[in-house]
């Protein structure tokens, strides 16, 4: 059989966004995973549902498996001509052991590419605001390891010259050997009063960053309990954090929030909130499916040039509508002598991308909205067609009847259940380690206490505030016991954003 072949992927220090390019090609590409400890499992996703994932990083605090094992089963993974993806955190050739791979692949016969990452020091330099070099301070920096000499006699880093450079020095895996290393510092001749910087969990929402000097910093890390993984920054611009911090200066930074909506809606909502600091646990309550007939919608479209009005209440509801149009072979000429309303800006902003201005556009989004406007016009004998969810509330349709109008409206996609809700959200209600839950309509929460039991639902939800999107969902959430923090004035996800910063900021 063929060989394959193994691709050393950089994942970077954390944040599962500073992957490159390359990086991803590979993870899609990938037919076995292997990656360690520091790699953020969200990466994970990149890869094909069909590829094998091998953890080969740390449990307990011991390694799952040796460089050796890992060696051979790279060899073996590629020898069986299947395309690897080596996933290891930071960079593979910064203290990754990366060099150790390539050399058991080269003597393998295997093929192989070294994609580079961000590594840590960089990653926590920039995320900390502290930048490792500066034209006014130091034009140098020196990459050291904190564990190297453990199990030497005697230590293989040039102390003298670490210490009297005057430039950066950033170690990495050193806060076991905290004391010692700084201490080797002062020894050496570096001044006791220079600043240092301990950065854990860099560049991600659980960054955490201790100052202090040579002197202290030690004391510092035993009394606050500062933890692995974590690297040190020892020089002069460490002092540069107080004026360029920024990262942990956002308003929902350290913030635990779970986002409810369906999962290919989530993405959106989850990155206002991660912008702002937030760690996102994306939890779909809500799977978004064709209605179980198309008939009535398609009679509907195949009818266009003789409806009025064209009602359209979500995002959702112009995708299916529109690609159901598609579909069938109708494109948005069919709907010139029918005038559209959209409900709210963004079901608006849906429908120009579909290359279609709607004629109205209701002050207040949702339905009690719709009808306002409508009962300002006379709709005596209009037809109207209103393409809906399967759950969607009467209220439109019984009430535009009411004065008068003909209305017509088919499914155009249903709300069903989730296969199982994620494990990691569960964990973290488990842990009582959620700040905030957000529900963007009824269906969110409905579906939640359905999938959980009412009962569980509200012990979960224990101190745990609730954001909801508007006054529909505020019911749903009270009609089912929770008690309803957060609600912002205009029913949107950037307005809801905005009210979640402005309650945790």
């Amino acid at each position: 059989m063929s060989s394959g072949i193994v691709y050393l992927v950089g994942a970077g220090p954390g944040d599962p966004s500073l992957i490159t390019l390359r990086g991803v090609e590979c993870l899609q590409r990938a037919e076995v995973v292997v990656y360690d400890y520091l790699a953020n499992e969200q990466l994970l996703c990149h890869a094909p549902d069909s590829a094998e994932r091998i953890y080969a990083g740390k449990i307990g605090g011991r390694h799952n498996q040796g460089q050796d094992e890992i060696n051979s089963l790279l060899v073996a993974k590629a020898g069986l001509g299947k395309v690897v993806v080596r996933l290891k955190g930071g960079d593979p050739f910064v203290f990754g052991r990366g060099g150790e791979e390539c050399e058991a692949l080269r003597d393998a016969g295997i093929p192989f590419e070294v994609v580079p990452g961000v590594t840590a020091a960089v990653g926590a330099s920039a995320y900390s605001g502290i930048p490792l070099t500066h034209r006014d301070i130091t034009a140098s920096v020196a990459f050291v390891t904190g564990q190297e000499g453990n199990d030497k006699n005697e230590s293989n880093i040039d102390w003298d010259r670490l210490s009297l450079g005057g430039g950066t020095v950033v170690f990495y895996m050193g806060i076991t050997t905290l004391r010692r290393n700084m201490q080797r510092m002062v020894e050496h001749g570096r001044s006791p009063a220079t600043p240092v910087a301990l950065v854990r969990w860099a560049t991600t929402p659980c960054q955490q960053v201790l100052v202090g000097t040579l002197a202290d910093i030690a004391d510092r890390a035993e009394a606050s309990g500062f933890k692995p993984p974590a690297v040190t920054i020892v020089g002069e611009v460490v002092a540069l954090r107080e004026k360029l911090q920024w990262f942990d200066k956002r308003p929902l930074c350290g913030k635990k929030i779970i986002v409810t909506r369906a999962a290919e809606q989530a993405g959106e909502f989850s990155g206002k909130l991660a912008a702002r600091g937030a760690t996102v646990l994306e939890c779909p309550t809500i799977r978004l499916v064709e209605p179980e007939s198309w008939q009535l919608l398609d009679l509907a479209i195949r009818d266009l040039p003789n409806y009025d009005w064209l009602v359209l209440t979500s995002g959702n509801a112009v995708r299916y509508f529109f690609q159901r149009m598609n579909a069938l072979g109708v494109d948005s000429r069919a709907l010139a002598g029918c005038r559209i309303c959209a409900v709210g800006p963004k079901t608006a902003e849906e429908m120009r991308s579909y290359g279609i201005k709607p004629d109205l556009v209701p002050t207040v989004y949702k339905a009690e909205g719709v009808i306002d406007e409508f009962s300002r016009l006379d709709l005596h004998n209009s037809r109207v067609l209103f393409p809906r969810a399967d759950k969607a509330r009467d209220v439109i349709p019984s009430e535009l009847k009411r004065m008068g109008a003909q209305i017509d409206s088919p499914v155009a996609y249903r709300n069903i259940f989730p296969d199982r809700l994620p494990p990691e959200t569960l964990f973290a209600l488990e842990k009582r380690s959620v700040d905030c839950i957000t529900f963007t309509s009824s269906s969110t929460v409905q579906n939640l206490a359905a999938m959980l039991g009412e009962e569980l639902m509200l012990d979960m939800l224990k101190g745990v505030v609730v954001a909801s999107i508007g006054p529909i969902t505020s019911k749903s959430c009270r009609d089912l016991g929770l008690k309803v923090d957060i609600e912002p004035k205009v029913y949107t996800l950037d307005a809801l954003a905005e009210a979640l910063e402005a309650h945790f900021g």
